[in-house]
C-alpha cells in the first residue's frame, strides 16, 4: 500500500492519541500509518453521520474506545482465516479496522441498509484498502448465494442479534471447519443455551476496554465434528 495521506484536525489528533495508547493498553502492536488509516474511518463516520444514522458516538475520544480498540481487541482472538464475513457491520466494525491490521484477510461486509453499504464502499475506496467488500443484503438471503454459501473461513458480528439466532444465519456461510466469532457485552454469558453447547465447541473470553473499564466478551463457537 502506498503511503496513506488525509487531513486529520484537533480532534482527530486526540483520537490518534487515544488509539495508541489503547493499542498499547491491549497489547496490540499498530504502525502510525494504521493510526492514520483509522482516525480516516473515524473522521469519515463523522461526517457522514451528519447526514445518515451510523452511530450514536460521535465524541473522537470515545469513539476511538467504543469503536475501533474495541475491534483491535478481536487481533488476538483470530485464527489463521483468509475470508472472513462480518455480518451486521454498521459502520464497518470490527472489519475495517481489522482489515488495515491484516491485509492478507479477506473480509466481505454485510448490511442490510443500503446506506451503510454506501458509506463503507466509500471508506474502502478512501483508505486504498484492497481485497474487502461491502455488500447490501439481508444475511439470510445469502445462504442461497453459491459466491457466499459455505465458503467463510469464520463469520464474526458485533451485538448485531441474539447468539442463537447469529448462530443460525452464520452457518450457512462456514466452510466444514469454520469459526464463528461474537463480540458480546456484559449480558454474554446468558446467550449461551444449552441447545449451543450441545452442537458447538465453546470458548469464552472476557476482557474490558482499557479506559472506561466495559466488559466485553469474545464468544468463539466451532460445531462438533461427529465421529462414527
Amino acid at each position: 500500500m502506498d503511503k496513506f495521506s488525509y487531513s486529520i484536525n484537533s480532534g482527530m489528533q486526540k483520537f490518534c492519541e487515544r488509539l495508541k495508547q489503547g493499542s498499547e493498553k491491549i497489547a496490540v502492536d499498530i504502525t502510525d500509518e494504521q493510526i492514520s488509516l483509522m482516525a480516516a474511518h473515524g473522521a469519515e463516520l463523522i461526517r457522514w453521520n451528519k447526514k445518515i444514522n451510523l452511530t450514536a458516538i460521535v465524541d473522537p475520544l470515545a469513539m476511538a474506545e467504543k469503536h475501533f480498540i474495541d475491534a483491535l481487541a478481536v487481533q488476538r482472538f483470530l485464527g489463521q482465516e483468509k475470508r472472513v464475513m462480518d455480518m451486521g457491520t454498521g459502520g464497518g466494525f470490527p472489519s475495517i479496522p481489522l482489515k488495515i491490521l491484516n491485509p492478507s484477510i479477506g473480509f466481505v461486509l454485510v448490511d442490510a441498509s443500503r446506506k451503510k453499504v454506501n458509506f463503507l464502499k466509500h471508506v474502502i475506496r478512501t483508505l486504498g484498502l484492497k481485497n474487502i467488500d461491502a455488500v447490501h443484503s439481508r444475511v439470510e438471503d445469502l445462504a442461497c448465494d453459491v459466491s457466499h454459501a459455505s465458503t467463510y473461513d469464520a463469520v464474526m458480528s458485533r451485538a448485531f442479534t441474539g447468539l442463537e439466532k447469529f448462530v443460525e444465519f452464520a452457518l450457512p456461510m462456514l466452510k466444514p471447519e469454520g469459526k464463528i466469532y461474537a463480540l458480546k457485552g456484559k449480558q454474554a454469558p446468558d446467550e449461551i443455551t444449552a441447545d449451543l453447547k450441545s452442537q458447538f465447541e465453546i470458548r469464552t473470553d472476557h476482557y474490558q476496554l482499557p479506559f472506561e473499564k466495559s466488559d466485553r466478551y469474545m464468544i468463539q463457537l466451532k460445531k462438533i465434528t461427529s465421529f462414527c
